[in-house]
């Protein structure tokens, strides 16, 4: 393993912990030598693997999980993507679609989750437990595959377990009929050799919860007459999910960690930790809950989280290190959503801790990527998290009162399963021991690098540390604690700014759209960095107002200029910036543009032609020609090529798109239409789907929407797709003429007047084959009478009553 030298301070012996805190501090602050400088900024270079499984090859760090994905590191911050998808070429076996034909065909689908690889012992080879399952029922296969090296190829030694029994189909494991509240979901596992040299695997997911089998070493396969093993926690449905176990021999615990909620952006996937003297349990929580009875209520509706919401200790959840304006760096700041289905490293030589997990990110959708944090024991024995991405380590292990003294960022972590997001809040760390801001109490440091939060009257402990905060791109002082609850506290230190250096720095960060074209409400910020106040006022409220809200004038009223005037103040110091913005004119419903295609790119009704690019919306090259269309000519695309329409075609929040289709062939995520804001905002008609390959309309926002059809339009015949979207996020998709999809909370994605539009390319998927003729677009939206007009081929009168 590659790194700088480690942070990691071995725990403190039993002697120590019975020391007074004042004594242990009094000697820290007095022995401790000035914080040395900080390293060089790290460099990252990530890859994705969901819900990722480790294992360590030489000086290589490989993990695997779902969707047979797999991806190595040398020093766990520069990722090389091994292996993507359940395809023919995926690497890692000769043809995995024909290879496990016979799990995919017990699970009723060629969904392939969270595989576990381990070397055993006995005869050196790699073993890869995969396991099979649709997703929304426990219907699953776990088998396992072998192969002398670890990348592969590995060949199939067949199906361990089964679950998801129906009548008929005979016994579940344990000879008892199946019951999916009591047997488990067979996924998800993970194998691990105990302090003993003992072959384990934990494994399961919602259903009857967490089971445990103790396997042959010799084979890799389980000891005969165990059934689905030992019930570990969970059950009656409990989302909990995802175990993966960890041995301590600075403790001698070993720790089960786990996953609750769910693993979408909106489910509230969170990571948590219990723990036991054996690997078969019993485990325990800090509050020394019995981990076994932690189960779903069975009189409540199924997925009843609150009943399982108290119990486990949390080691990450939903938050966001929110970038304040004039703050260092760009962007929203740094923070992770649904983190979860963790791993974990202990160096062998220096028993450093690593927790590496995937993670969703605010504001980014389902886009998700691996992360590794580092971990520390605290006083009482339970692993706190790092609150930042590990940087490959800091020399700083001794701190004094006086490097830890100030104001922090502060997150508070709580034990919901929720989509909500913990934003930072302030504390002070004051020099008499004294803790302000978001909660009060006291605070001491001891054995240098050990902190203890005595607030709210609970008593939290932790570590201090120095981490790389990726916004700011600095190395900063944190502190992370977790209490009798398991409920973890962070911390990230600020530096240091006089009121006028404040104001100063808000008021050169703060910007808006500026001369460009306003279409949508502002979002207006209120607060700066360090506690600073942003007050709004507007040169005409009844455009755009103190609050952002904005009303586009009448197209008779013509175009609006309002000037927006922001007062910034942090203490007695205030300073003003003003913007001057251009609210367009609301255009009257009617038609955007028709392309019919016939025989070129140009269109009608005042937009600009349509331009050839290459396989991705903003590559060059390509080609394409024209074919017979539904109505007249169309355009075809030989699935390399694709046609950039005009910037701005759509601006607003009321629109139809209408256009004929006939694919040549169908891929998953190739889209026909495709209309952006930037890489996060954007929408997608998408002739074949993540929803068994069915036609949808795809948005991605802050999470995703899944305007999902039930239906999947033909290849080589002709189809007439038609969306409509209103004010309010209303969203209506028609197939030949019939309502197929309806729904609210459609995002706004196209709110300004630069947006990207094009047919057949986006920036990421595989271009689209086929023939597409007359690409109707609309301001407002059509009415199904409307849209059989547009079908003949003519245009709306969205004006006719």
């Amino acid at each position: 393993m590659t790194r700088r030298r480690s942070r990691r301070v071995a725990a403190l012996t039993a002697a120590a912990l019975t020391l007074p805190l004042a004594a242990v501090a009094t000697s820290a602050a007095s022995a401790a030598p000035p914080t040395p400088a900080d390293p060089e900024p790290p460099v990252f270079v990530d890859a994705e693997t969901h819900d990722p499984s480790l294992i360590t090859v030489g000086d290589e760090h490989y993990v695997f999980g779902s969707h047979l994905a797999a991806a190595k590191t040398a020093d766990f911050q520069q990722w090389e993507q091994v292996a993507n998808l359940v395809t023919p070429d995926n690497p890692l076996f000769d043809d995995v679609t024909t290879e496990l034909a016979e799990t995919f065909e017990w699970a009723e689908a060629d969904t392939l989750w969270a595989a576990d690889v381990v070397q055993l012992e006995a005869d050196g080879k790699f073993y890869m437990y995969y396991n099979a399952c649709e997703g929304s029922s426990p219907r699953s296969a776990l088998g396992v595959a072998v192969a002398d090296s670890v990348e592969g190829p590995y060949e199939d030694l067949g199906i361990l377990l089964k679950s998801g029994h129906r009548d008929g189909e005979g016994p579940s494991e344990d000879g008892t009929p199946y019951d999916a509240t009591v047997h488990p979901n067979a996924i998800d596992p993970d194998v691990f050799y105990d302090a003993e040299g003992r072959l384990w695997m934990v494994y399961g997911s919602f259903s009857g919860g967490i089971f445990i089998l103790e396997m042959d070493p010799a084979t890799g396969l389980p000891l005969p007459d165990q059934g689905y093993g030992t019930h570990l926690t969970g059950g009656n449905h409990s989302r909990i999910e995802g175990p993966a176990m960890m041995y301590s021999p600075e403790t001698e615990y070993y720790y089960l960690f786990t996953s609750f909620g769910g693993l979408d952006a909106d489910s509230g996937y969170n990571m948590r930790v219990m723990r036991s003297e054996n690997p078969d349990g019993p485990f325990v929580d800090a509050a020394g809950n019995d981990m076994r009875e932690v189960r779903s209520n069975p009189d409540l509706p199924i997925f009843d989280d609150a009943t399982i919401e108290p119990y486990g200790v949390k080691v990450m959840g939903n938050y966001l290190f929110q970038r304040e304006v004039g703050a260092p760096g760009t962007g929203i700041g740094d923070g992770k959503v649904s983190p979860g289905h963790n791993t974990t490293y202990v160096d062998p030589e220096t028993g450093e801790m690593l927790l590496i997990f995937h993670s969703r990110f605010p504001e980014q959708g389902e886009r998700h990527q691996i992360r590794v944090h580092e971990m520390s024991m605290n006083a009482d024995g339970w692993p706190v998290a790092a609150p930042y991405r590990y940087a490959g380590g800091n020399d700083t292990a001794k701190f004094v009162r006086k490097q830890v003294v100030g104001d922090y960022r502060f997150i508070e972590h709580d034990k919901t399963i929720s989509a909500d997001i913990r934003r930072a809040s302030t504390v002070t760390l004051h020099q008499d021991g004294r803790v302000s801001g978001a909660v009060d109490g006291r605070w001491r440091l001891y054995a240098q690098n050990r902190l203890r939060l005595d607030v709210d009257d609970q008593t939290y402990d932790g570590v201090v540390s120095r981490e790389w905060d990726p916004t700011g791109a600095r190395w900063v002082t944190t502190f992370s604690a977790v209490g009798p609850e398991g409920v973890p506290l962070w911390g990230s230190a600020r530096a240091p700014m006089s009121d006028q250096q404040i104001v100063d720095a808000v008021a050169a960060d703060l910007t808006l759209p500026g001369t460009g074209a306003v279409v949508a409400d502002l979002a207006l910020p209120t607060t700066g960095s360090h506690g600073a106040t942003i007050a709004w006022s507007s040169s005409d409220e009844s455009v755009v107002a103190a609050d952002g809200t904005v009303t586009r004038p009448s197209e008779q009223d013509g175009d609006a200029g309002v000037t927006l005037t922001a007062t910034v103040t942090s203490g007695d110091v205030t300073a003003t910036k003003a913007f001057e913005l251009t609210v367009p004119a609301m255009p009257e419903p009617g038609l955007v543009a028709r392309y019919t295609f016939d025989g070129d790119l140009t269109a009608t009704g005042g937009a600009a032609a349509g331009t050839v690019t290459g396989d991705r919306i903003d590559s060059g090259g390509g080609q394409v020609s024209f074919t017979d269309g539904a109505h007249g000519q169309a355009v075809h695309l030989d699935g390399t090529s694709g046609v950039r329409l005009p910037d701005g075609l759509i601006s607003g929040q009321d629109y139809t798109v209408s256009l004929w289709l006939r694919p040549e062939r169908l891929t998953d995520y190739t889209t026909a239409f495709f209309a952006a804001r930037d890489d996060v905002n954007w929408l997608s008609l998408v002739p074949s789907g993540w929803d068994e390959h069915r036609t949808m309309l795809w948005a991605g926002s802050s999470t995703y929407y899944d305007g999902l059809t039930g239906t999947q339009i033909p290849t080589d015949a002709w189809s007439h797709l038609v969306f409509t979207v209103e004010t309010g996020g209303a969203v209506t998709v028609y197939v030949d003429g019939e309502v197929v999809h309806t729904g609210t909370r459609f995002p706004d994605v196209l709110t300004t007047d630069d947006g990207v539009f094009a047919l057949g390319v986006n920036w990421w998927d595989t271009p689209f084959q086929g023939d597409v003729d007359d690409l109707q677009v609309y301001t407002g939206a059509l009415t199904a009478a409307q849209v059989a007009t547009v079908a003949d081929g003519e245009v709306a009168d969205l004006t006719a009553p």
